[in-house]
């Protein structure tokens, strides 16, 4: 199977525990499940309902605020957001709006149909949502087309390790709504693709592009 992001030929492997089927791209270091494993909105939102994010909870607004203590520092001067697959909850849009950054929210479970598609933003931010998308270079794309020229799109999701054995035993797969893995090579290789650039990444789960 070729690989969704650089289109170059994937190995496979099967995951030892599961007997799921993964194809592993060594240009671009993408992994992603064998699309029969991938689920409807309705299966996925079952299993989103089951997550307990209260936002009174101290320690569910530090997960937030140590996305926005790496991101902000990049992206002064931005005073338009979005949060892209927010989920449930607006929280993250409350803390920015809170840094005086105007932020519009979307999810295309739980908030369908707040996206203008005529509206561009300086910044979109997308937490734990990449891995469960099944057309992440197209929504990458997506995400770009809405941002004004110089903008910035921060994505947090977990970087994998790029061996086979680390990865089955690795907790993030274990989720059945996860299926693409990213490391920063794919990000490179993203913005290569679509005239972008990344300004920082910090290793292990979060990124930050500009469109060019």
């Amino acid at each position: 199977m070729d690989c969704h992001i650089c289109s170059k030929p994937c190995e496979s492997f099967v995951h030892t525990k599961t007997s799921i089927t993964y194809y592993h791209c060594n240009a671009c270091e993408y992994i992603f499940k064998s699309p029969k494993y991938y689920q409807d909105l309705q299966t996925q939102k079952e299993r989103y309902n089951l997550h307990q994010n209260n936002e009174e909870d101290a320690d569910y607004r530090a997960y937030f605020q140590r996305f926005l203590d790496f991101v902000l520092p990049y992206v002064s001067g931005v005073h338009t957001a979005l949060d892209f697959g927010c989920g449930r909850s607006s929280l993250l849009a409350q803390l920015l709006e809170e840094e005086g950054i105007s932020c519009d929210y979307y999810d295309p479970i739980y908030h369908p149909h707040t996206l203008d598609d005529s509206k561009k933003y300086e910044l979109i931010v997308s937490t734990e949502v990449f891995e469960h998308l099944h057309q992440s270079k197209e929504v990458f794309e997506n995400l770009l087309g809405r941002l004004d020229k110089g903008g910035y799109l921060a994505i947090q999701t977990e970087f994998h390790t790029n061996e086979h054995l680390g990865f089955q035993t690795w907790w993030y797969p274990q989720d059945p709504t996860h299926i693409v893995f990213f490391r920063v090579k794919t990000f490179e290789v993203l913005c290569e693709t679509f005239a972008c650039k990344i300004v920082a990444e910090n290793g292990k789960n979060m990124v930050i592009i500009q469109k060019m």
